[in-house]
């Protein structure tokens, strides 16, 4: 039996035909959409990525802004390629969707910590060099990163910080303002004289270069303590001096008070002694 035996040259090059006119033209137009879409892609990534140096934006968020742009607008590309070949979109979008639901689920923690990094970089509560307090830690900023925050602690400890833990609680950040004030409890005997102790220590902060005259320093009773008189001394300092002069603070005062006579009193307390009646003496 031939093996071209009802073999149709006609009707086979009919069906190429109506191939090549069905899907040559959709297959052409898919390539054509798609290497389109492609160079807008890139140019809006450009754009984007000069806009936010423009902007200031840390340099760590551009290639993540600009690429997710970038990848976004991609996957539209592929979504509307798909449905020219005539594939349900909507399917297609609903499983991306269900895929990337899974995804976050199994990633919650990592995505927090990004999401809150991406918190930090736009908000800015504190920058590098800076000397802050988050999540307990108190350190200087080595690198904010788009997961974690990099500190060192003043004994030269490194610390990584997860980002969802630092901009979910309280920040201190020590470097933020040009000025601190000083904070220190003194205390007298209830037999020395109040006045001649805040001369004494009013005498040592206004002989100090560091000390700032604008806000002017508080020296005040503060409590009358059980065996002692607390005096509140808060003078105002630039950030850079807070540390050096609260040091030298603490032993000049002790010395000018114990030399002006005045006493730093111990912990004391009185007991009194009473003799019942009907007992012998």
């Amino acid at each position: 039996m031939n093996g071209t035996e009802g073999f149709d040259p006609q009707a086979f090059l009919t069906v190429i035909a109506d191939l090549v006119t069905t899907w040559g033209l959709r297959v052409v137009g898919a390539l054509v959409v798609l290497m389109i879409g492609r160079v807008l892609a890139g140019w809006t990534r450009a754009t984007v990525r000069k806009l936010l140096n423009r902007g200031s934006v840390d340099s760590t968020l551009v290639p993540f802004l600009s690429n997710m742009v970038y990848y976004l607008m991609m996957a539209f590309v592929v979504i509307a390629v798909l449905g020219l070949f005539g594939i349900p979109t909507a399917s297609v979008i609903a499983v991306l969707g269900a895929a990337g639901l899974a995804v976050g689920l199994a990633l919650q923690g990592t995505l927090g910590n990004f999401a809150a990094g991406v918190m930090l970089l736009l908000f800015r509560p504190f920058r590098v060099g800076d000397s802050v307090e988050v999540a307990g830690t108190r350190g200087g900023v080595q690198e904010i990163s788009i997961f974690n925050t990099v500190l060192n602690s003043p004994d030269n400890v490194r610390i990584t910080v997860p980002n969802g833990m630092v901009f979910g609680q309280t920040i201190k950040n020590y470097s933020s303002n040009e000025t601190r004030r000083v904070d220190l409890v003194f205390s007298i005997g209830y037999g020395d004289d109040i006045g001649k102790a805040m001369q004494i220590i009013h005498n040592a902060i206004n002989s100090d270069a560091r000390v700032l005259k604008d806000p002017a320093p508080v020296v005040a009773v503060n409590e009358l303590a059980d065996s002692s008189v607390n005096l509140v001394v808060r003078p105002w300092v630039r950030k850079e001096n807070y540390g050096a002069l609260r040091w030298d603070l603490i032993r000049r005062l002790k010395e000018d008070l114990e030399a002006g006579g005045c006493s730093i009193p111990f912990p004391q307390r009185d007991v009194h002694l009473y003799r019942e009646s009907g007992q012998p003496s």
